[in-house]
């Protein structure tokens, strides 16, 4: 029984390439990228929003597996959260959203810092990890060309030491090291 429940939560990942790697944080490329999003202020979660736009309500009413990590971005007073959808969908064939505050987007090819760590994804935990990574990358001379992002690969019942997070830059990487 086990066995199946690690099956049904094995969710399809982003593919990347690890082009740099230290003892604290790994530089990876990714290639372009399709994700549904949404904004949100603190007392709004963007979550439900878009588990809802998978789970079917969208102008297709198609379900859509759910993909990791969950990303979290804050800009300014405002959060923007996204799914990645499964590779499987072309621009022109991804189901509309019904819900006019959820979008469907591309985060374009290139390099990303980062920092993975376990436990709650806490912000508290997430600012600490954010803050190591941009520290590390600026003693590197890295160059940062993005906010933060926070990434969740595991629901809320994971145990905390074996949860996979990360803190995320995008970075102008020219291999400087």
């Amino acid at each position: 029984m086990l066995l199946v429940v690690q099956e049904l939560m094995a969710y399809s990942e982003s593919p990347y390439k690890v082009v740099h790697q230290t003892d604290k944080y790994e530089i990876r490329f990714y290639e372009e990228r399709l994700v549904v999003q949404t904004q949100y202020t603190n007392q709004n979660n963007g979550f439900r929003k878009l588990f809802n736009y998978i789970s079917g309500n969208n102008k297709q009413s198609e379900k859509i597996a759910m993909t990791t990590p969950v990303n979290v971005t804050q800009i300014e007073n405002e959060y923007v959260m996204q799914f990645y959808l499964p590779d499987k969908y072309k621009p022109n064939e991804i189901p509309l959203p019904s819900d006019n505050s959820v979008k469907i987007s591309s985060i374009e090819p290139g390099y990303f810092a980062v920092i993975r760590y376990s436990g709650f994804a806490s912000d508290k935990n997430f600012y600490k990890h954010r803050d190591v990574l941009k520290k590390k990358l600026i003693t590197d001379n890295i160059e940062v060309i993005g906010p933060a992002i926070k990434a969740t690969y595991d629901g809320p019942f994971t145990l905390p030491n074996l949860r996979r997070n990360e803190a995320i830059y995008k970075v102008d990487w020219k291999n400087p090291l």
